[in-house]
């Protein structure tokens, strides 16, 4: 009996043992896939200001964009750019990197080039050429970014079987979000009235994009003509009057007022579209032909359309924040995103696609508009200061052009002849141009570039400085304007500074994997990229610094 129970038992010790290292050796299940949207569209609204989204909140439909970001996404209130200069080819790379100048070398528009030893656009290339048209708009390119795009990132993550597609009027706002590796970006040639690439890209332009050009639609857009698109009582409520001596005329010096004639331009100056509503109109068309051309959305991996808003900078520097102008733009510009979100979801899904919308950079109020309600400001007149110190210069050494020119807020110095002439002392050279410019009514500070660490300064100011400077790209001499000063001239506006009107931005989520919410806390220009890594379970860029926004996300 007792041989049977202990046969027994060991009978079921070892049925136990088997099953468990049975169990044991079968791996969990693993997951077929990652959840992920079909569609990531990226906004970039080219100057728009924070307070916009609620200045402005009475005006917006209910239908439109900015309400429905607002109401059923989830918005950072607090988010600011962290770098100088706050410029449009900066911001549209920052935000799609994550980075700053001092990592991805995209030091503003221009900047002169220390090592090629002359000016640089912040696109050129000189090995591309363009497709679409015969003009020389199309020598663009992504190779002056020395960082990958979360663009990039998400066609590396998928093997580049995502489709990446961006489209704007300005070329920089196309080319940098869209990247290295893009599926195609395109901008507007102004002298054509088509939208172009380049052959870093393709050969030839996609039959979809001929489609679209073939249209036409900015001649139809002219036909329109520009009027008050609300009732005439709502634009008293933001500005006193629809004409100030110190707007500028884009549309000539004889129109200053609404409404404005833009069927004279029709067939003949396809460029004065940009500054007109109906710019971003037709980028939203644009956008519309990429959408249903390319397939956006409708593939197993998902897709990505960068957008960028450019007309809403054209109209701010000519007639600034308080315009009838620019508040118009914005009415307009919300019944055209409104109308764009509903496009998406018909053809792409509602719930099925996610939005973030931002800017690259804010802007300051016009200097006479503000110095009549009795705020500081002013211009900061950088050619004529070039031509001033060279000329001091001049009589002081004999030598011509020690002062190359001012670029991003920065003095760059002809270190060249600096370098190859005997009697030159660039430590004194640097030391006379400091004086100079500490003597300006707009100059609160300037000092070497290169003793910005030893320099006594604000650390906001300090940190956004340093962030903004990469050496074979930047100046010798920093400036830093008093508050309210911008480089510019007598009409108009402009921006590229570090305070809160050019520096604190709108951010807004909204769509699959975003929460309903509102986050007063701190963010800036660099987390979009990081949050939206996050979002898709994609690497962050090579020069990402940003960190992910994870109150944003479900």
């Amino acid at each position: 009996m007792r041989k049977i129970i202990g046969y027994l038992l060991t009978s079921c010790i070892a049925t136990l043992s088997f099953a468990q290292n049975k169990q044991a050796a079968v791996p969990p299940p693993v997951p077929t896939s990652v959840a992920r949207p079909k569609l990531v569209v990226g906004i970039v609204i080219d100057q728009m200001r924070w307070d916009y989204l609620y200045r402005y909140y009475n005006i917006y439909k209910a239908n439109g964009g900015f309400k429905r970001l607002l109401n059923d996404g989830f918005s950072c209130d607090n988010t600011l750019i962290p770098y100088t200069p706050t410029v449009t080819a900066a911001g549209h790379t920052c935000v799609y990197t994550g980075s700053v100048p001092a990592i991805h070398g995209i030091t503003g528009n221009d900047w002169y080039d220390k090592l090629l030893h002359k000016q640089v656009y912040c696109t050129d290339d000189s090995t591309a050429t363009t497709v679409g048209s015969s003009t020389n708009a199309g020598k663009m390119s992504p190779r002056n970014l020395l960082v990958t795009t979360v663009t990039d990132e998400l066609r590396l993550a998928t093997n580049f079987e995502s489709k990446v597609i961006g489209v704007a009027v300005k070329d920089r706002g196309s080319i940098l979000p869209a990247g290295h590796t893009a599926n195609g970006a395109y901008w507007y040639d102004y002298k054509t009235g088509d939208f172009i690439t380049s052959s870093y890209y393709n050969a030839d332009l996609p039959a979809w994009v001929k489609a679209f050009n073939q249209k036409k639609t900015t001649d139809s857009l002219y036909t329109l003509n520009w009027d008050l698109s609300l009732p005439k009582e709502v634009y008293g409520r933001y500005s006193s009057d629809d004409y100030s001596p110190y707007e500028s005329k884009p549309f000539g010096k004889d129109s200053s007022i609404f409404p404005y004639d833009l069927a004279k331009f029709i067939g003949k100056d396809y460029s004065k579209i940009a500054s007109t509503p109906y710019g971003n109109v037709l980028t939203a068309e644009m956008a519309k032909a990429a959408v249903l051309g390319e397939g956006l959305g409708k593939g197993e991996n998902t897709d990505f359309l960068a957008v960028s808003f450019s007309s809403p900078d054209y109209i701010g520097h000519a007639f600034g924040p308080n315009s009838w102008e620019q508040l118009d733009d914005y009415a307009r510009l919300d019944e055209t995103l409104g109308k764009f979100f509903e496009f998406l979801d018909g053809t792409v899904g509602k719930g099925q696609y996610t939005v973030f919308l931002t800017a690259d950079h804010g802007v300051a109020n016009v200097a006479g508009y503000a110095k009549e309600q009795g705020i500081p400001a002013g211009i900061f007149e950088g050619g004529d200061m070039v031509k001033q110190m060279n000329g001091i210069l001049k009589d002081k050494y004999g030598k011509d052009r020690i002062v190359r020119g001012i670029y991003n807020y920065q003095v760059v110095l002809n270190n060249e002849l600096i370098d190859s002439t005997e009697f030159l002392n660039k430590t004194d050279i640097i030391d006379w141009v400091i004086g100079f410019l500490v003597r300006q009514e707009s100059v609160s500070r300037a000092f070497a570039t290169e003793e910005l660490e030893n320099t006594v300064l604000n650390s906001k100011q300090k940190e956004m400085l340093a962030n903004g400077f990469y050496p074979q790209r930047s100046g010798d001499i920093q400036i830093v304007l008093k508050p309210g000063y911008y480089e510019g001239g007598s009409t108009g506006t402009s921006h590229g500074v570090w305070n809160p009107y050019d520096a604190h931005i709108p951010l807004l989520f909204y769509g699959w994997g975003i929460k309903h919410g509102k986050l007063n806390r701190e963010t800036y220009m660099t987390d979009i990229s990081a949050t939206v890594a996050a979002l898709l379970h994609i690497q962050m860029p090579s020069g990402c610094i940003g960190h992910v926004i994870e109150d944003v996300l479900k």
